[in-house]
């Protein structure tokens, strides 16, 4: 298994000013950033987990989702576990693969801009990019894997 020194690739000469920073860095960056992608999924499933899945069941009622409240728990569960795994850095790419999948499948279920009214299709454009650009960190994260400050790198060490 390369080690993140590997896995950064350097820069050409005109651009490798911060090249050393990164490498001696890189692990406490992917934390951060592994922290900052999953938040958005735990603060989005919190309020379900203390409310119930009633308004998120009738939301996906209203897409015509086919057993919403079915998949109103599987959403959250996804959420929860795969959020608190990516920040953890447990099975990261397990993860992560599961994110750009589910992520994926949200956006292009909820947030076809071009299916809402005139007034609604700007928000609902910048909610498909955000969407597509968490999709980008995850798949990041997927090539990189977690770094040393995670379960990941605790358990590569210990073999």
């Amino acid at each position: 298994m390369a080690n993140n020194h590997e896995l950064i690739t350097p820069s050409p000469a005109q651009f490798a000013g911060c090249d050393n920073f990164a490498i001696r860095t890189g692990d406490f960056f992917a934390l951060v950033g592994r922290i900052l992608l999953a938040a958005l999924f735990l603060l989005n499933v919190w309020p379900r987990l203390v409310n119930g899945v009633g308004g998120f069941t009738r939301y996906l009622t209203s897409l015509g989702v086919p057993a919403p409240e079915f998949f109103a728990w599987v959403s959250t569960g996804i959420e929860l576990v795969a959020g608190l795994a990516i920040i953890l850095g447990v099975a990261t790419r397990y993860s992560a693969l599961l994110l750009i999948v589910y992520t994926l499948v949200a956006t292009f279920l909820a947030h076809r801009y071009w299916e809402y009214p005139a007034a609604a299709q700007t928000a609902q454009y910048f909610t498909f990019l955000r969407n597509l650009s968490i999709t980008g960190g995850f798949i990041l994260l997927f090539v990189t894997g977690a770094g040393r400050f995670s379960v990941d790198g605790w358990l590569r060490k210990r073999r």
